[in-house]
């Protein structure tokens, strides 16, 4: 028998050790792999041979599994490492592959994002120019929503259903004063705008906030943002603005370039589009502002979690390790739609190499001409992602998560 190896990679979900959970489950019941192995902090445990055996305490400890689906964020921790090509950089990959051989390992499951697909596509071609017999799989998480050939990823539906309901508390919030004032609300999204799409969920019977809401997928105008806020303050004294970091202009330019700085991956870290907005507001309008950033508490919120949600994350991680049972490599589950009502799906796979490096915007046809909201179409398809509630244990007036004291400077 062969051993396995998981790891995370990239920014946390609330849904991602839900992943975690599936992938022990369907190695603890397989017949072709003993013990189980976590990297800890992504591939850099690999590198670094920073193992923690999961086998035995999900054996020993009853809720183990259950409370690990329940945590969020990532508890092996996290990495942002960019892999060479395989071939420009042999000895990294010489390296990797020496410690996975000697802890045995069959397969390698690699759970995380665009970039972490992006490893795990590398690590599978660096198998088959060695005839490596271990088998490499990804499992898709990721808040953005953005990965292709799958129809949503694990911890969309969680952080959608976090942003939705802090909508509508916001929106509450916005109802006591007879004053009137404009609220913006910055949510994350750098290139595409499915999270910010899932504010307009909280809308119901008497609330219509937020009125406006812009993605990066079309242009972002400011003389014509003035007058959409300068519109609805016409119909009421409360004006809600779901904004997604990355908004640009028509020239592709970022509202907040002048704060943005990139990344080892090139990509753009923003932040302060919500502010800058602000400032336009109070330039233009002369009415009481204020902007919000919702940052990682999108990410993080494990306690407003969508049952939903966790069910596919585990099932995508147990889908893997049947896959890699199979003899199949270099793929990554993926989740395909068949009804939205009811809604119905059915777990699957898809190549590695059509994935990496590749990134799905919403449609144009789900945002409305103006620009400014989306369509019923992209309600209906959010809906059925933040169904359910999960039962969280509860101490002290806390939330019960999973402690993390192997993550460096964890508990000190």
């Amino acid at each position: 028998m062969k051993n396995i190896m998981v790891a995370q990679s990239g920014g946390p979900t609330a849904a991602i050790n839900a992943s975690l959970a599936g992938v022990i489950r369907g190695a603890l019941s397989s017949s072709e792999y003993d013990k189980i192995y976590g990297a800890i902090h992504g591939i850099s445990g690999v590198l670094n041979e920073n193992y923690l055996e999961l086998s035995e305490r999900a054996r020993t400890e009853e809720d183990f599994l259950t409370r690990l689906a329940l945590t969020p964020a990532m508890f092996l921790g996290s990495c942002r490492v960019k892999m060479r090509d395989p071939i420009e950089d042999p000895e990294i990959y010489d390296q990797i592959f020496r410690s996975l051989e000697k802890m045995e390992i069959g397969a390698f499951f690699y759970i995380g994002g665009n970039d972490s697909m992006d490893t795990v596509t590398k690590l599978s071609v660096a198998a088959n120019k060695r005839n490596s017999a271990i088998r490499f799989a990804g499992v898709p998480k990721t808040i953005d929503n953005d990965l292709i050939h799958t129809d949503h990823t694990p911890g969309y539906g969680s952080a959608a259903k976090f942003i939705a309901s802090s909508m509508l508390e916001i929106a509450h919030d916005t109802y006591i004063y007879d004053l009137p004032c404009v609220t913006i609300v910055e949510i994350m999204g750098r290139d595409a705008g499915w999270l910010t799409a899932s504010a307009a969920l909280a809308r119901n019977e008497y609330n219509k906030t937020p009125q406006l809401i812009y993605l990066p997928e079309v242009p972002f105008h400011r003389t014509q943002f003035v007058e959409d806020v300068r519109r609805e303050l016409k119909k009421s004294k409360n004006v809600v603005v779901a904004v997604s970091e990355g908004i640009r202009d028509e020239k592709g330019i970022y509202i907040s370039a002048k704060e943005a700085v990139a990344d080892k991956f090139g990509h753009m870290q923003l932040s302060g589009v919500g502010k800058v907005l602000e400032n336009i507001v109070k330039r233009e309008l002369h009415i009481k502002v204020r902007s919000i950033e919702l940052s990682i508490l999108q990410r993080c919120a494990g306690h407003v979690t969508a049952a939903q949600d966790l069910k596919e994350s585990e099932e995508l991680g147990e889908k893997a390790v049947q896959l890699t049972e199979e003899g199949k490599t270099g793929f990554m589950t993926a989740i395909n739609r068949i009804s939205d009502t009811p809604y119905r799906y059915e777990i699957c796979e898809a190549s590695l190499t059509e994935i990496a490096n590749k990134e799905r915007d919403v449609p144009r046809a789900w945002i409305n001409e103006e620009g400014n909201d989306v369509t019923e179409d992209m309600l209906r398809y959010i809906r059925p992602l933040i169904g359910g509630e999960t039962a969280t244990e509860w101490k002290d007036g806390l939330p019960v998560y999973l402690p993390v004291p192997h993550l460096d400077h964890a508990g000190e």
